[in-house]
């Protein structure tokens, strides 16, 4: 389609907010495959691949700014970030061929189980990393392997799922886990968006103009969480409200 001059105003606003809220919680792209589906006319495959140039350039972003600030070890976090890459990789060649329309009823039980977890004692997400306490292998494997498939293959809820794993699971506090999320998905998404484009699944012209959105709004909130002592509680009240925003969202509240 032919773009008038708000397209451009709401796409980049759009990118954006959803690169705050991917950097500090999960589930940004349902503002950015909203934009895309609804408003400029993409079919569904088409959107999905396109919204990963942004999820990409906002990842590398994020990343580069966590580690900069000292809050992304990539070395001790290689035994949940590789078992993840290697799941979202099978993840994103079934996506290719397979529909995930089925999953949809399930994701959202998911997610009101998940808002439970959230909310039942919250110092947990504020907690200190304890990464002395290594997550074992016969557990972090597994169970990285599948959140990675999820996420390559549906990606709808990867980042509240994942960072809900890196936070209770493998004892990260929630700044700290957000930085081996936003790390973990910029390297998959590599790899989604050269099989997408090998698809023909791009439109690199929307994708563009969403991803000055999307990697402004990640570069300046991994600085932000990385500086200030008071993000993790924002990050928190973040992950509620885009929880809480998604579960409506599903049940047809909006």
């Amino acid at each position: 389609m032919e773009l008038e001059w708000y397209h451009y105003g709401i796409a980049i606003f759009g990118g954006f907010a959803a690169g705050v809220i991917n950097t500090l919680a999960g589930s940004g792209s349902a503002i950015t495959l909203t934009i895309l589906t609804e408003l400029l006319g993409l079919p569904g495959n088409m959107a999905n691949g396109t919204n990963r140039v942004g999820v990409l350039t906002a990842g590398l972003a994020g990343t580069f700014a966590f580690y900069k600030h000292g809050k992304l070890d990539i070395k001790k976090s290689s035994r949940y970030t590789i078992p993840t890459v290697i799941g979202a990789i099978a993840g994103i060649f079934v996506a290719v061929w397979v529909s995930n329309e089925q999953f949809k009823t399930v994701f959202q039980y998911l997610m009101i189980f998940m808002l439970f977890v959230i909310l039942i004692k919250p110092k947990r997400w504020l907690q200190e990393t304890k990464e002395e306490d290594a997550l074992s292998l016969w557990i972090a494997i597994p169970l990285f392997l599948a959140l990675g498939f999820y996420g390559g293959f549906i990606q709808m809820g990867m980042g509240v799922f994942y960072l809900a794993s890196m936070v209770l699971v493998a004892k990260y506090n929630i700044i700290d886990g957000n930085a081996v999320k936003t790390f973990v998905v910029a390297v998959y998404t590599i790899i989604a968006v050269a099989i997408f484009q090998y698809k023909g699944l791009i439109d690199w012209q929307l994708g563009g103009i969403l991803a000055i959105g999307q990697t402004l709004g990640g570069w300046l909130t991994a600085t932000y969480a990385s500086k200030y002592e008071n993000a993790g509680i924002w990050a928190y009240r973040l992950l509620v409200v885009v929880v809480i925003w998604a579960i409506l969202k599903l049940f047809g509240v909006f």
